[in-house]
């Protein structure tokens, strides 16, 4: 059930004359011009509705019945769940299921037309409604320690350019990134690392660390300015890129004192509030990865190629493995590791308390080191292996373990220090993949029956031992979460927070005569499963996401509509009320440099006021009209 790549969601523009430069104003029609809206089935979801108390509150009013529904269409409801091969646990009672309130479009559907994001986000009938139904997976107790399986596992390893061309060609078809981080600090661990804008005081990181406890737990740190409007204050234009080549410049931080952005073999510094370049890092070749943590000391860990490439572009080992002091902009040390005697490669990096772990995602196991230096654990061959880690408030890790085509994956609580595992949760034998969602809760998802555009169509809540508190179904083409393919900390548009789990739906005709398209940002009870009222509109053809939580609030991305700029909001963690906290220009050329940007799938950081969007993979555009950018920035005040 391994996901195979995609084709490529958005042709590459071109890029502009000339090189890197001091920020300046956005040049007439420099940025690049915006795809037309997108289509699909219409979604109008409804809050959940339970048998009435005997003293209920008012109801909104329903809907008007949908028409027939169209023949091959699935329906509003799931129609069961597999039993994963555990015993199934006898449904507990639940309430009628709410009639279908969504109608869908008389006319056949029309062909998918991007609005600055993938083709497979766009154009999915229908949204889930009501309680999920089914198969709810039997409670497992954490299973002990097992001989053999301490640390990190390594194992078979195939051509590592190979390797690297096809994760290359995975990448750039997903456009894959994104700034979605979830986990947040304990207060008192002076060195625990603080997940990608819950860190210090204002919120973008600092020297105190305090992300608030637990996602979803704590004060809200950010707050609207005197003026949310936002003025540009980067723009990073992209090098010029041979033909037929894919660049790597992935990952990117944003903490109280700079906005750290991968360029082509260095990472750059460059003031928060003027977009005016600090420091340069030379990385010994290419980004592959970068951690969205931050230690209280300004530390980030960076995978990066093992030697910059050739003049034909061929690809290099993501082998190198170096933290770097946003502080100073020094390169502190680069490390690697062996496995079968060969150098391992990675593809994620995450930071948990003193600890920088490294996974790969594929069959080379998992490394980490403390931020001196010290080899804590390496790669091991064995008959386990680790794919991948989140980090964060605790140390989370998918582990592979059994012979080819008859591997079966788990869920473990680390000790950062050691690698050696505090509970196990055991992942159903048949599935494939897992995606850590939050570390503290540990919620995960994965595809459990078939390959999905979202990545994850079953969320998975733990307690803190280890057991399972509900599953939540996501049924596919109803949400527009993005969990990349074969990696472990990868999801975006989706957060973890009040207990619950937070998701957009797709796009779906809104009301009103004229054309309009919308969605929505629902939630689900990590105690229970089932949809909650939590629901926040869109608007009128507009699009929203979370990216992040902020205290007990979410922090949302709305995209840009006519004469309207980009907005980042607060919405209230009990009311769901919104709060704009920026907005960026809604001139013509900001808006399709944004949409150049595709910000769902790249990296999206807010933090006090301040909001970059960045490129992970830069190609050589087609036309040679259009300007593209490896960064932007927006800063209200």
């Amino acid at each position: 059930m391994t996901q195979p790549p995609q084709p490529p969601q958005q042709p590459p523009n071109q890029p502009p004359q000339g090189g890197f430069g001091a920020p300046q104003d956005p040049p007439p029609g420099g940025f690049g011009k915006a795809p037309g809206p997108g289509y699909g089935y219409p979604q109008a979801p409804q809050p959940p509705q339970a048998p009435p108390p005997a003293a209920p509150p008012a109801a909104p009013p329903a809907p008007p019945a949908p028409p027939a529904q169209p023949t091959g269409q699935p329906t509003g409801q799931p129609t069961g769940q597999p039993n994963y091969g555990y015993p199934q646990a006898p449904p507990a009672p639940q309430p009628p299921a709410p009639p279908q309130s969504y109608a869908y479009p008389t006319q056949p559907a029309q062909p998918q037309v991007q609005q600055g994001y993938p083709q497979t986000q766009q154009g999915y009938p229908q949204y889930q409604q009501g309680y999920q139904q089914g198969y709810q997976q039997p409670p497992t107790m954490p299973t002990p320690p097992q001989p053999g399986d301490g640390g990190s596992g390594g194992g078979k390893k195939i051509s590592g350019q190979t390797t690297i061309i096809i994760a290359a060609v995975v990448a750039i078809a997903l456009i894959v990134g994104g700034g979605v981080f979830y986990a947040s600090t304990k207060d008192d661990d002076p060195k625990k690392p603080t997940a990608q804008g819950e860190k210090g005081k204002d919120g973008k990181g600092g020297k105190d660390g305090k992300g608030g406890g637990l996602p979803g737990q704590g004060s809200a740190k950010e707050k609207a300015p005197a003026s949310t409007s936002a003025k540009v204050v980067m723009q990073l234009p992209q090098p010029k890129i041979p033909k037929d080549q894919i660049w790597n410049a992935t990952g990117s931080v944003l903490t109280d004192d700079v906005y750290a952005k991968a360029g082509i073999n260095e990472l750059n510094g460059y003031d928060p509030d003027t977009g005016k370049k600090k420091w340069t890092i030379p990385l010994s070749g290419m980004a592959c990865a970068m951690s969205p943590e931050v230690t209280d000391d300004g530390i980030a860990a960076v995978v990066t190629e093992e030697a910059k490439r050739n003049k034909k572009g061929d690809y290099e080992q993501c082998s190198n493995v170096s933290a770097v002091d946003l502080k100073s902009g020094k390169k502190l040390w680069t490390e690697s590791a062996e496995t079968n005697g060969m150098k391992a490669t990675f593809k994620e990096v995450t930071i948990s308390g003193t600890t920088i772990a490294a996974g790969a995602g594929t069959s080379s196991g998992g490394a980490a080191w403390d931020v001196k230096g010290k080899s804590l654990w390496k790669p091991k061959v064995g008959k386990c292996e680790d794919v991948g880690y989140a980090g964060g408030d605790q140390l989370v890790a998918v582990r592979k373990c059994g012979t080819y085509g008859d591997e079966t994956l788990k869920v473990q609580l680390l000790d950062p220090k050691t690698g050696s595992e505090k509970w196990t949760y055991p992942i159903a034998p048949g599935v494939d993949n897992a995606k850590i969602i939050s570390t503290n809760p540990v919620v995960f998802g994965q595809d459990t029956t078939e390959i999905t555009a979202s990545g994850a169509t079953d969320v998975f809540s733990l307690d803190e031992h280890g057991k399972l508190r509900t599953k939540i179904a996501l049924e596919d083409g109803k949400y527009d979460h993005d969990c990349g393919v074969n990696m472990v900390n990868d999801c975006r548009a989706i957060a973890v927070g009040n207990d619950r789990l937070y998701v957009p739906t797709r796009q779906h005709d809104g009301s009103g005569e004229s054309y309009n398209r919308t969605n929505e940002i629902v939630s689900f009870s990590l105690a229970t499963g089932k949809p909650t009222s939590d629901r926040v509109v869109a608007g009128e053809n507009g699009e929203i996401f979370p990216v992040r939580m902020d205290g007990g609030n979410v922090i949302a991305y709305k995209t840009h509509s006519y004469q309207k700029g980009a907005q980042i909001v607060s919405l209230d963690g009990k009311t769901m009320k919104e709060t704009k906290l920026l907005e960026t220009p809604g001139t013509q050329t900001v808006t399709d440099a944004i949409s150049g940007m595709v910000p769902k799938s790249n990296e999206l950081l807010y933090g006090d006021g301040h909001l970059f969007l960045g490129k992970k993979l830069l190609s050589k555009p087609f036309s040679k009209d259009e300007k593209e950018y490896m960064a932007l920035g927006f800063v209200a005040k």
